[in-house]
């Protein structure tokens, strides 16, 4: 039984759960500070799994785990309580507060996602580092193997790329940053056959870079030829092949690197295949029969001599992965505010750069990684910032647009109109679920 899809489930529930009760914790404690009652403070939505009650609040947990909620007494919100509201307002409920401080509660929720997030961000730097490959360990080792994925956009295997969007870079993760690719008019600039290049970056890229299969079929280091498995019943078994062979050439064609050995039986598609390697010293050749085969059943070998040369582990101290940590969080937050923008005016496609639950839950992947786990949960904090802070009725950033504007008119929408608003705002909110989860199950089931 495939227990892979209860991984990613469990790894999205507890990240999700996680931040709504962080975000939600933001708005009760700014409510409590200001003398609000609040009534509910819950993490998912009814129906109800599990509750106690402390003081005036009932804290629970409910089935539905894509969000969360607290009850303010006399607040307009989910739960379209305007029988409550027909009553005489009471000192301690929230409509009978300055605005200032209505304003405060309801960024409370967005401003601690956002500390959540720095936090986050500070101890990943500080406990895992970074590792980093060098570019010019790439470019000295033969420069880079291209995929079907960069060959589109006009790089070619051999290139060397030695700087992007017109400026000179240390490592290979570079390339293939958010921010990178989200660049206006960004380029790489690769060397080719002794001249330079200038590779225009598709102002869409990003969004296909974001398929799961895309990365691996992108651009990647060279390494040298040697066999590191055989599979069993392959030509490569039947040949006599061994692990350890380093491959000199292929019917007569110099191998220099592993992926060469790919391109050339998908090219030539020979019927005989003759194998020529170097083994503890000798050079020994090996013919099979290959016709109406498309592998040699090898897998290469791990190029430890290669990341000896090439991998970099920094390592920070507490003190200095607060500003840097700080400054990672800010810049994914820039990234994400960039990427809406971009999806608003056109440049990318909603379909093919939103994700939802199911989406969300793929990316944490199928192995439990802690790195990762927190890395994502990192983002989905700023995003959920973000994201609340929008001005639409019925989110966080639609009561701050309405509170906004009755101080700087002082002048309070009536009741009807914010339940209005809210109701608006409801019917939006689902439509866009709908549109989300659809569009998760249809990327899901596209080849």
């Amino acid at each position: 039984m495939n227990f892979d899809w209860m991984i990613m489930l469990a790894q999205l529930l507890l990240s999700l759960s996680f931040l709504v009760a962080v975000h939600e914790f933001g708005h009760l404690v700014a409510a409590k500070y200001f003398g609000m009652r609040v009534e509910q403070f819950s993490i998912g939505f009814p129906p109800k799994i599990w509750s106690f009650k402390k003081g005036e609040t009932e804290y629970a947990i409910s089935a539905i785990p894509l969000g969360g909620y607290v009850k303010i007494s006399g607040m307009i919100d989910e739960s379209l309580d305007t029988e409550t509201m027909k009553q005489p307002a009471q000192p301690w409920e929230f409509r009978s507060k300055p605005a200032w401080q209505r304003l405060i509660v309801m960024l409370g929720g967005i401003v601690v996602n956002v500390i959540v997030g720095i936090m986050i961000f500070i101890g990943i730097t500080y406990t895992f580092g970074d590792t980093y490959i060098l570019k010019d360990a790439i470019n000295e080792s033969g420069g880079f193997h291209v995929g079907p994925v960069g060959e589109e956009i006009g790089l070619k295997t051999g290139d060397k790329i030695v700087k992007v969007n017109g400026r000179d870079f240390e490592y290979f993760e570079e390339l293939i940053r958010p921010a990178t690719l989200l660049t206006t008019d960004a380029t790489y600039t690769v060397e080719r056959d002794g001249q330079l290049l200038e590779i225009a970056i598709p102002h869409d890229f990003i969004q296909k870079f974001n398929k799961k299969e895309t990365a691996a079929n992108f651009i990647f280091f060279r390494y040298a030829p040697v066999i590191g498995r055989i599979l069993p019943e392959s030509v490569a078994e039947k040949m006599g092949l061994k692990q350890g062979d380093k491959i000199v050439s292929l019917n007569g064609t110099p191998i220099a690197y592993y992926d060469e050995v790919t391109t050339y039986i998908k090219s030539a598609k020979p019927d005989t295949l003759t194998v020529v390697v170097q083994r503890e010293g000798q050079t020994l050749s090996f013919t099979e029969g290959f016709k109406d085969q498309s592998l040699l059943g090898i897998g290469p070998e791990k190029p430890e001599e290669f990341f000896a040369k090439a991998e970099r582990q920094i390592n920070y101290g507490f003190i200095e992965s607060i500003p840097l940590g700080t400054e990672r969080a800010f810049t994914t937050l820039a990234v994400q505010v960039k990427a809406f923008g971009k999806i608003i005016s056109g440049a990318l496609s909603p379909k093919e750069s939103l994700s939802g639950p199911l989406g969300i839950m793929q990316a944490f992947g199928v192995e439990w990684d802690w790195e990762r786990f927190w890395s994502l949960t990192g983002v989905l904090s700023l995003v959920l910032a973000f994201m609340n802070l929008l001005p639409i009725p019925a989110l966080d950033g639609g009561h701050v647009m309405f509170l906004s504007y009755e101080i700087i008119s002082r002048r309070k929408p009536s009741d009807k109109f914010l339940e209005t608003a809210q109701k608006v705002g409801m019917v939006f909110l689902l439509g866009l679920m709908v549109f989300i989860f659809a569009n998760d199950i249809i990327k899901m089931v596209s080849p």
